[in-house]
């Protein structure tokens, strides 16, 4: 199955998207003024130590301070390879005004300030560097011993004499020459030396050194033998990439393409209105079934209905075809919004045993080509399968939607009627403290109508019980919740 990778380039925000058998994937957007922070290294001053969260705040020089629990301290672990050994407690570590260098490890999310960690780990393509370490690690995806073997013992043999520091080898390892692997790792030592050079003579809170552009990463991790073209529709971005393809990436160059159509790139396939689709709470299956996507703060809901499928030849075979269809609608959704943390998945009630296995057995096979952590339990005695992604980043609509003015993120406002009868108590409560020659109330055009004409009798009743002159008044600005009762 041939994949293809078009990157969307203009000077506010880079967009990927990534395309298998014509239906978008995956989507990552990176904006100019709000690049991600992971893996960008810093030189941080110890603002607050906290004893008792066994954690401390960082400046780095955001908006918040970051976060660093004593977990996350390299020099606190045991060195002695005794791995229940309880670390030291942070107070014994850290001070107040301390400057050490620190890794950004999550992305701020929400009201979170980022997490850090002093274990720096540096990411190339074949290899990743752990100046701080000894240990060469390989990639759990490599499975054979013998292939783990094999790399461990050629890596060490392209390791300079004087090398301090541990590796983790990258599956993209396997295929690579020695001349490659060589480039990475001075590539990789020359970026650690500059970070300690920089922590020793910048002061605090600077940025040491910064991560990849999404636009370079695509080029380090998204590319796999499946994938047929990288199109990109920026000229100037074009000719950069190919300069860090040169470097790094060398096998990657002939996929790469520039796109000069006169359609739009993400137009010609479909992208931006599978966007449009990917905000929305409902996903429509081939078979006339429906997903409804929750996202809260807590946890995310999805609950599969069949809809409009009947089916073929029992109630039962409709439900088991509508929940297989669901468990790769899910598995996309889930890539495609980058939905992380608790996810609930609520399947059609299924009685055969056989159907259930079958429908939890689907969903694991495709979600394991989400190249993010994914773990995933049976179903509950409620028939629920709950599931965990690992948040790595914001959501979709997280980057793109921010909370409705009128309901606050709730999903629904008050009606017409009810905020009419608040106005009626508010009018009697006000009337009661004050002796105004008139009350004028400002309302948005719907409750204003309300007024004028079912609502009518009930606010002259009203009027003649409190004696005074009612006046009505639309404020076109105001939303169907908002009003004010002006005293004249």
């Amino acid at each position: 199955m041939n994949e293809d990778i078009l990157i969307n380039i203009t000077p506010q925000e880079t967009r990927v998207a990534l395309i298998l058998q014509g239906a978008v994937q995956e989507l990552h957007i990176e904006r100019t003024l709000t690049r991600g922070l992971a893996g960008n290294v810093y030189s941080g001053k110890v603002v607050r130590v906290l004893p008792g969260m066994q954690s401390a705040f960082i400046d780095i020089g955001l908006e918040r301070a970051a976060f660093l629990h004593v977990a996350d301290i390299w020099e606190a672990r045991p060195h002695d390879g005794s791995q229940n050994a309880a670390p030291t407690p942070i107070e014994k570590i850290l001070f107040d005004g301390q400057v050490l260098t620190v890794q950004v490890i999550k992305d701020p999310i929400g009201t979170k300030g980022a997490r850090l960690s002093t274990q720096i780990s540096i990411a190339g393509r074949m290899l990743v560097y752990l100046p701080q370490d000894s240990h060469i690690g390989i990639s759990q995806k490599i499975e054979k011993e013998a292939d783990r073997e094999a790399l461990r013992a050629r890596l060490q043999s392209l390791l300079p004499e004087d090398e301090k520091g541990g590796y983790i080898v990258r599956t993209q390892a396997e295929e690579a020459s020695d001349s490659d692997i060589a480039a990475d790792i001075e590539y990789l030592r020359k970026t650690w030396g500059a970070i300690s050079h920089g922590a020793r003579t910048k002061p605090a809170t600077t940025l040491l050194h910064q991560d990849l552009s999404l636009a370079q990463r695509v080029l380090r991790d998204f590319v796999h033998d499946e994938t047929a073209t990288i199109q990109v529709d920026s000229r100037e971005n074009y000719l950069n990439l190919q300069e860090f393809g040169k470097t790094y990436t060398p096998s990657v160059l002939p996929r790469l393409q520039h796109y000069t159509g006169e359609r739009p790139l993400f137009d010609l396939y479909g992208v931006e209105e599978e966007i449009l689709r990917a905000l929305g709470r409902r996903v429509d299956l081939k078979s006339g079934g429906y997903l409804i996507v929750d996202q809260t703060e807590a946890m995310t809901t999805i609950d599969v209905n069949t809809g409009g499928f009947v089916g073929g030849r029992n109630f039962a075979d409709t439900i088991f075809k509508t929940n297989l269809e669901a468990a790769h609608a899910i598995a996309r959704q889930l890539r495609l919004r980058n939905l992380g943390g608790i996810i609930i998945l609520d399947f059609i009630d299924m009685e055969n045993t056989e159907h259930r296995n079958a429908v939890l057995l689907e969903l694991k096979k495709t979600l394991s080509r989400d190249r993010t952590k994914v773990s995933v339990s049976g179903f509950s005695a409620l028939g629920l399968v709950e599931m965990t992604r690992k948040r790595t980043r914001e959501s979709l609509a997280h980057i793109l939607c921010e909370p409705c003015p009128a309901c606050n993120g709730k999903g629904q406002v008050k009606t017409s009627r009810t905020i009419c009868y608040e106005i009626l108590r508010e009018l009697l409560r006000e009337a009661k403290q004050f002796n105004p020659r008139e009350f004028r109330i400002l309302a948005s055009q719907e409750v204003v109508d309300l007024f004028l004409e079912e609502e009518s009798q009930h606010l002259a009743m009203l009027g003649d019980f409190i004696g005074k002159k009612i006046s009505l008044q639309v404020e076109t600005a105001y939303h169907q919740e908002q009003y004010d009762v002006i005293l004249m």
